[in-house]
């Protein structure tokens, strides 16, 4: 299941749930959306204008992909439970938030943890979504040697204070 939220911000977030609902149709695999404010009503989709924290975190268990808009609410809680969030920042040309924030934080957020995937167009969140598995993967690789490379570089220090 791919589950998909645009968070509780009042602008519509037409964009994304749109070309879900169309990625959907010709896909089987069940889509449940979290609509918000959004004027498009899905068509191929589970849907619902808001869910409870419980039915949130309850979606985001169940979810095989969790794709979200660019608020930290949206993004943290999947992180949190251990999921690699696909996430597609508001852009403010198309009325979907105040200013571009959202794409200036979350392409921060990624360079410096690398722990989302970010999809500023739209149009190329399908091939993300297909190839989600090699992407994180790629993503646990490069963490796992940082981290790796980190351990080793204390040890050198630890080892040095202690001889």
């Amino acid at each position: 299941m791919i589950f998909v939220t645009v968070g509780t911000h009042e602008q519509p977030f037409n964009r994304l749930v749109e070309y879900i609902d169309k990625w959907a149709d010709p896909h089987d695999e069940e889509v449940v959306i979290q609509t918000g404010f959004s004027t498009y009503e899905p068509k191929n989709c589970k849907w619902q204008k808001l869910f409870t924290y419980s039915e949130m975190i309850s979606n985001v268990n169940k979810a095989r992909i969790v794709i979200t808009h660019g608020g930290p609410s949206s993004f943290i809680m999947p992180l949190q439970i251990g999921k690699v969030p696909i996430v597609i920042p508001r852009k403010y040309e198309f009325d979907e938030h105040v200013n571009n924030h959202q794409i200036d934080f979350c392409n921060q957020v990624a360079k410096r943890q690398s722990n989302i995937i970010v999809v500023e167009d739209v149009s190329k969140l399908g091939d993300t979504i297909e190839n989600y598995d090699n992407i994180v993967e790629d993503m646990n690789n490069v963490l796992a040697s940082n981290n790796e490379h980190f351990c080793k570089e204390l040890e050198k220090i630890v080892n040095e204070l202690v001889n």
